[in-house]
């Protein structure tokens, strides 16, 4: 049976370009870039080259790149940093989106426990913020506005030029995290005023494990890990060679091609929408064009989407239900919710939750206790209940399908 894979959002298939520059690194030139010996130098200049060769592709200098081991770490350096700079000016409110990937949203809720205050923009039904809706939110004391590029389940694409333009003029540092829009769109940080953008390698056929984050000059970076003075002393750890190799000679590739790409790729994408909107009870979720050239997201009412994924699984079809980094969670997608979807369609629910409504938000306590005598909320007993029924339900149709029931 042939495998179709349309999961690239959640990650893609690392390319020959990749693997082919990545091997010498394995077992010729594996040496430590911070080592003197001429194994560990030429190390260091293929460091030195990637890094050159990743800045010229993103429009900024070299010494503007620092290499992390993906875009979460990226992302969490890029908002601590940020509020730092702006703490020491007794600026403390940030700028975000109610749609940001949870790298951006849990450090987010880390810096309001510090003190910061947090907007978090709506979205509105199509997936789109307004470089308006950002001019009116900043105030004296905003330290910085973080609006992703591209959005990882739904595709759409926000105005990052326009709304880097209004940070610029009001002064206040402006992130994007364009770990799903790398490789697929057109970006230069300098024509459209980014002051921070965090990437990652495996959204664009590079490897896993390696990403890279982009600071303007003047834009002072914090540590988040501690240890070694790698990475001009703002990332501690020998640095990932055959992954930061492959993930560069990934990203020339992918920019390269993206024209004849997104042309072939939105063809198909247009394709198959329209066959997926002839469903009764569909609906296309983000704005129709101004989204990814890859992207297709979907709400099937009554239809659950484990069920579903299954089911399709067993056709030799791989796809998602939403982002891979939450799938353990038994939530309605967040980004679902943001654009205004009920519960009930959003795909990740198991099932509708019935303890929402008038009391939503508020966790009345239930005469249980879990398994270590704790009292525990009404609202998270129901999850407990799902949790099993959701175990059972994937055990049950797994077992289908491999006792042949359901035929591939």
């Amino acid at each position: 049976m042939t495998t179709i894979y349309v999961d690239n959002a959640a990650t893609t298939k690392t390319s020959r370009t990749a693997i082919e520059a990545m091997l010498p690194y394995f077992d010729k030139i594996y040496g430590n870039p911070s080592s003197l010996h001429s194994v560990g130098q030429a190390a260091a200049d293929a460091l030195r080259k990637a890094r050159e060769e990743a800045a010229e592709v993103l429009g900024c200098e070299p010494n503007e790149i620092t290499f992390t081991s993906g875009g979460s770490e990226a992302d969490n350096q890029a908002l601590v940093s940020a509020a730092a700079i702006g703490a020491r000016k007794g600026k403390k409110h940030i700028i975000s989106t109610a749609f940001e990937h949870h790298a951006i949203l849990h450090t987010l809720k880390k810096l309001e426990k510090e003190g910061f205050e947090v907007t978090l923009l709506d979205v509105h039904e199509n997936g789109m913020v307004s470089a308006q809706q950002v001019a009116d939110a900043i105030r004296e004391d905003t330290c910085l506005v973080s609006v992703m590029y591209a959005n990882n389940e739904i595709g759409s694409i926000q105005p990052v030029a326009e709304i880097g333009a209004v940070c610029k003029e009001k002064g206040v540092i402006f992130h994007t995290d364009a770990v799903q829009a790398v490789g697929h769109v057109h970006i230069n940080v300098k024509e459209e005023n980014i002051d921070m953008l965090s990437l990652s390698a495996h959204k664009f056929h590079g490897p896993k494990g390696v990403g890279l984050l982009y600071a303007r000059k003047g834009v002072r970076l914090t540590n988040i890990i501690e240890g070694g003075a790698q990475e001009r002393g703002k990332r501690a750890g020998t640095e990932n060679i055959p992954g930061i190799v492959g993930m560069v000679a990934a990203l020339k590739e992918a920019n390269a091609n993206i024209d004849a790409n997104a042309e072939k790729v939105s063809a198909l994408r247009d394709r198959l929408i329209e066959g997926l909107e002839k469903i009764p009870h569909s609906a296309l979720n983000g704005d129709r064009t101004k989204r990814l050239p890859g992207n297709v997201s979907f709400c099937f009412e009554g239809i659950e989407g484990e069920s579903l994924l299954l089911l399709l699984d067993a056709k030799g079809i791989c796809a998602s239900s939403g982002s891979a980094c939450t799938s353990g969670s038994l939530d309605p997608s967040h980004v679902l919710l943001a654009i205004g979807r009920p519960h009930e369609v959003a795909p990740w629910l198991s099932a509708p939750d019935t303890q929402r409504g008038e009391h939503a938000g508020r966790d009345r306590l239930y005469n249980r206790r879990d398994h270590q005598g704790r009292q525990i909320s009404q609202r998270s007993f129901a999850r407990v209940e799902r949790a099993s029924e959701r175990r059972e339900k994937i055990h049950f149709l797994r077992g289908v399908i491999q006792n042949g029931i359901i035929q591939r």
